[in-house]
């Protein structure tokens, strides 16, 4: 067996569950590039380092290093650490409607396979776009996504804790527009 196939099926199970997915990339094949991949079987750790590009389906991450852990039970833990000067991002099709996206980026991005959970930290931002154009914004120093609910935290302290931080969040919610013909 190919001593890089567990490492790619780690990577392939994390992906088709991120962020209210389309349902349709859970059947598509994975694909990672990066400068470096390591692979340590005995603790189930998987490292790619140096221009990081993950896409499955609709499924877009990039990230100077992303580091996939999988637990006894199967579960995995992605975490991408953004580049030198830059952000680790992830955007990807949302069920429900033609052409709607939701896109994130922060300097580190967790994502919990068990919970379903997305967090974001420091500069973070999440959006959720019709096309190219954004519907709704959110910006703060911590987000917590929960991708099953559609539901976000935004928090102005980088772990999110209830203590008061040095800035503040940003929310930008625009109007939803009723198709023609439809009310008064």
């Amino acid at each position: 067996m190919n001593r890089f196939l567990p490492a790619l099926i780690l990577v392939a199970l994390f992906a088709g569950s991120a962020a209210h997915a389309e349902k349709a990339d859970s059947t598509k094949p994975t694909n990672v590039e990066a400068n470096k991949m390591e692979y340590d079987d005995v603790k189930q750790i998987n490292t790619f380092t140096g221009n990081v590009v993950l896409t499955r389906g609709t499924i877009r991450m990039t990230a100077g290093r992303m580091v996939v852990r999988q637990d006894p039970e199967g579960y995995q833990f992605v975490t991408l650490y953004a580049p030198q000067n830059g952000l680790a991002t992830f955007k990807q099709r949302r069920d429900g409607g033609n052409d709607q996206w939701i896109e994130g980026k922060a300097e580190r991005i967790e994502y919990d396979d068990k919970t379903e959970i997305m967090k974001l930290f420091v500069r973070a931002s999440m959006r959720r776009l019709e096309g190219s154009k954004s519907t709704d914004e959110v910006t703060g120093e911590y987000i917590s996504y929960d991708t099953r609910a559609e539901f976000f935290t935004v928090h102005n302290t980088a772990s999110g804790s209830s203590k008061e931080g040095g800035g503040r969040i940003r929310a930008t919610i625009q109007p939803r527009t009723t198709p023609q013909g439809g009310g008064n």
